[in-house]
């Protein structure tokens, strides 16, 4: 049995709470609150229960079990399992990339776009939403022309072969997407749709006003916003 550490733990911290409440007898409600104060303790022990972690160093594993490095560090391997999925789900397609994918399926919502909006969108640097951009009108995806007010911009939009081959491929994102919420409960799945959509609304936030545009930025609004640790 691989948990008996885990019980251990626990049978710890029920003989910690009872020797704080002197031998009263403590209830379920009692534990939860307890247990909720010792996992919120950033000076509490860690368990190394990373398949990828060693041993041989435990300060920096006490670095990674910080609650905020934590979810940090999971929310990179959700992106990238998400990235393999879709990769695979694209197979025998002309789209290449998640990001090719999202940029046609940003382009079916709208008339036209300038390239420039676009690529702020799809959440992408320049250099990549362009090839994004171009890979797709290589492909007969998107149509580009000049914007009549400004010969040095171009609009772009999707052609009838890229709405079709959209639709087609809805059907293995939808699996896609299926595959990523795992075996998450209805109720769960709200919940972590809640707290995501919170994270993406303070993100968006930042990114369309460009407050993070270097380092310095970054330490400077940890600082000031109290979420420096």
């Amino acid at each position: 049995m691989k948990s008996y550490q885990l019980i251990h733990q626990l049978i710890d911290l029920v003989a910690q709470l009872e020797e704080e409440n002197q031998g009263r007898e403590v209830s379920i409600q009692d534990f939860t609150g307890f247990l909720l104060n010792k996992v919120g303790d950033p000076a509490g022990n860690f368990v190394n229960s990373e398949v990828r972690f060693g041993s041989n160093d435990t300060a920096a594993l006490e670095i990674a079990y910080q609650l905020d490095n934590n979810i940090g560090r999971l929310f990179v391997f959700m992106s990238r399992y998400a990235k393999y999925y879709i990769k695979k789900a694209l197979e025998g397609t002309s789209l290449q990339t998640g990001e090719d994918f999202t940029a046609l399926a940003i382009l079916l919502t709208h008339d036209n776009l300038s390239k420039s909006e676009l690529i702020s969108h799809n959440l992408q640097e320049k250099t990549s939403g362009t090839e994004v951009i171009r890979r797709l009108i290589a492909a007969g995806l998107v149509s580009q022309w000049d914007d009549e007010k400004d010969k040095r911009s171009k609009h772009i939009a999707i052609t009838n072969e890229g709405r079709e081959l959209l639709y087609r491929v809805f059907v293995d994102m939808s699996r896609v997407s299926k595959m990523i919420t795992g075996k998450l409960s209805v109720a769960e799945k709200f919940t972590l749709q809640y707290l995501l959509q919170k994270l993406e609304n303070f993100h968006l936030e930042h990114y369309e006003k460009k407050t993070i545009a270097t380092k310095a930025d970054l330490i400077s609004f940890m600082e000031e916003n109290s979420l420096a640790t």
